[in-house]
Order: structure tokens, then C-alpha cells, then sequence
């Protein structure tokens, strides 16, 4: 039995962060599928501007979106969405074997409306009405201006994958804002089950922390982090007020881990799937991380439902010199801007190939 089936057995879900027309074309994802338990897929601006930068395989629809005066943001939506129903096609058997808990892609609104509420429920809106999938996410980071359209767009019945989030409080912020919108719909008369994710990231705090802790901490500060996160998941699915949802036919937010692409080349190329498996869980990877787990990863034991020894991990890095809060922000912040980038990369690689098309003839 492939680790990843292992993996799939103790109850969490596995998801591949990437997607390429020709993942889709060439049977790369349905393989994945079948093969490998994949049962739901991520994806975020550098993911596209890498597979339209590329590869060819974009090329005739941005000719044919271009020829009809279609550009810019427009121009990527319906690149995006082409490809994100194909996906959500692929998972839809999933999705409905487990009755809407798995079997979820994800399309990520402009980065550029990160603090702008309105203008993102909006867009979540408009996207998730032309996508006309039932299982398509819409990802919303999770900032502070991001929380109220986390919440608004729940509570107009759009799922959400919030993604974005670093630390212990800004999970619980923006499942509050879940919390929030659902207890709205109950309050209006309206169905609560709108599903939602809530997407951690991992590996970005070893990375930020590389050389300025003891050699015994590298590689470590993620995995903490990650599991006083579980801690505060777990907390939070047991209390009355979750519980109280539950009996109105809610369904709980479930915790997402992203950024489980190891980093640091001396570590091991699965550090982060093996050390948080954990039932009702979700960890979204790289393509080069799924397959090197699925060759020779190891499940390892599951995450305890009271931390383990996230907060001794933690005191050491604090006693390291590290502000875990001001990072955590610091993160949030550098992430945001970093998706913009990517973004603004994405569409003046459209500009540029919409041109050199034309020029083509």
C-alpha cells in the first residue's frame, strides 16, 4: 500500500497544489486520482503564471480570448475557470461519495483585493456563480480586511477556502469569521452547510527563521506552530457553540495545511506530510512532494489533539530571540505581497503572449 493511501486511511485529505492544462489533457491528474488519493486540488496565482509561462498549452484559448477583446484580470478568469472545471469535474465523483466533505478545488480572487471586503465578496460571488460548480472554493486570505469578507461571502453561501494563515490567531480569527456568517444563516432561516477550509502555511517559518536560530531548532518552528494550531482546531470543534451549529446541520471548517514543499535541501523532501497527519484534516502539496511521499514517505503518528510539545518547541525559539506574533504578521503581510507580485508577473505574461500571438498571426 503507497503511503499516500496510508495517508488517505487515518483520515486526511490529500490535495495537490498545482494544476497545468496539460496535467488535465495528458490523464496526469485523473492518474493522481486514482493512483495516488488525490481528492482535491489548490491553486494560486504563481501556480498559473508558471504553467502559462511555460508550456504552449495556453496558447490557442489566449488567442481566442484575445481576437475577442478579452484581457488582463478577464483574460485569466477565464483561463482559470476552464481549467478549475475541468478539476472540479474530475473530483465531482469524490464530492459526492463523501457528500460534499472532499473532492474541492480552489480559485483565488485578485490578490490586489486583499484589503479591500467589498470589492472581495463581490468577485467571490461573481466567480463562484460562473464557475456553476458545487465544488469549487473560492480562497480569500485571511487578513484583517479579509476577515468581514470571509464572513459576508459565507453568509451569501459561497464556500471559502481562507487562505493565508500563519499562526494559532489568525486560524481562530478567521474561523470565528466562519463561525460568524454561519450563525447569520441560521439566524435568517437559510441552509448553514456552506463548507470552508482554513489553509495554514507551514514551511515559511523555517524559512524565515534559516540562520538565526541554533542548528537543533531548524526545521522545527513549522511543525510547532502547526500543532498548537491542531490544538486550538480541536478546541474549538468540541465547544458548545460549534456543537449547537453542528445540530442545526452545519459542518465544520476544516484545517488545511499549505506550504508542505520542503525547503531547505539538508531536510527531508516529506518533513511536513509525515509530521502532521491528522484525521478531518487537510494537506494540499506540491507535485514534487506528492510523489516523493508517495514513493517513499512514512506516515508518521498523528498529531495530538492537545499540542504535544508545540508550546516546549515554541519556548525555545522565543528564548532564541524569536517574536512569534510580529513574524507571524510579518508573514501575513510578506505573503499578501507576494501574491500581488505574482499576479502583476501573470498579467503582463498574458499582455506580452496576447501579442506575440497576434504578431504570429
Amino acid at each position: 500500500m503507497k503511503a499516500t493511501q496510508r495517508l488517505h486511511e487515518a483520515g486526511q485529505s490529500l490535495w495537490l497544489d498545482h494544476i497545468t492544462r496539460g496535467l488535465l489533457t495528458g490523464g496526469g491528474l485523473a492518474r493522481y486520482i486514482a493512483e495516488l488519493s488525490v481528492t482535491g486540488l489548490t491553486s494560486n496565482p504563481t501556480i498559473f503564471d508558471h504553467a502559462i509561462r511555460s508550456t504552449p498549452d495556453y496558447d490557442a484559448a489566449i488567442r481566442a480570448g484575445a481576437a475577442a477583446g478579452r484581457t488582463g484580470e478577464d483574460l485569466f478568469f477565464d483561463l482559470a475557470l476552464e481549467d478549475l472545471t475541468r478539476a472540479a469535474d474530475l473530483f465531482r465523483p469524490v464530492h459526492e461519495a463523501t457528500n460534499g466533505v472532499d473532492g474541492w478545488v480552489s480559485l483565488e480572487v485578485s490578490p490586489k483585493l486583499a484589503y479591500d471586503a467589498a470589492s472581495t465578496v463581490a468577485e467571490a460571488m461573481a466567480l463562484f456563480a460562473r464557475a456553476a460548480r458545487p465544488n469549487l472554493f473560492i480562497k480569500i486570505p485571511g487578513t484583517r480586511e479579509g476577515l468581514a469578507a470571509i464572513e459576508e461571502t459565507i453568509f451569501a453561501g459561497v464556500p471559502v477556502n481562507v487562505t493565508l494563515l500563519f499562526s494559532r490567531e489568525q486560524y481562530l480569527a478567521a474561523a470565528y469569521a466562519y463561525l460568524r456568517g454561519i450563525e447569520r444563516r441560521v439566524a435568517a432561516g437559510r441552509n448553514p452547510l456552506v463548507p470552508s477550509v482554513a489553509s495554514l502555511f507551514v514551511s515559511r517559518w523555517d524559512v524565515a527563521v534559516a540562520g538565526k536560530v541554533p542548528p537543533a531548532l531548524e526545521g522545527r518552528l513549522g511543525i510547532a506552530m502547526a500543532k498548537r494550531t491542531y490544538k486550538a482546531y480541536c478546541e474549538l470543534l468540541a465547544s458548545d457553540r460549534w456543537l449547537r451549529l453542528l445540530n442545526f446541520g452545519a459542518r465544520a471548517q476544516r484545517l488545511l495545511w499549505a506550504s508542505t514543499g520542503t525547503k531547505d535541501p539538508k531536510a527531508s523532501d516529506v518533513l511536513y506530510v509525515s509530521a502532521l497527519a491528522a484525521p478531518h484534516t487537510i494537506d494540499t502539496m506540491p507535485e514534487k512532494t506528492l510523489l516523493a511521499f508517495a514513493e517513499h514517505g512514512t506516515v508518521g503518528p498523528l498529531l495530538p489533539h492537545d499540542g504535544g510539545d508545540a508550546e516546549a518547541v515554541l519556548d525555545e525559539f522565543v528564548r532564541a530571540g524569536i517574536d512569534l506574533d510580529a513574524l507571524a504578521a510579518q508573514l501575513q503581510r510578506e505573503g499578501a505581497a507576494a501574491f500581488v507580485a505574482s499576479w502583476d508577473e501573470l498579467l503582463a505574461c498574458l499582455a506580452e503572449k496576447s501579442t506575440a500571438l497576434r504578431r504570429a498571426g
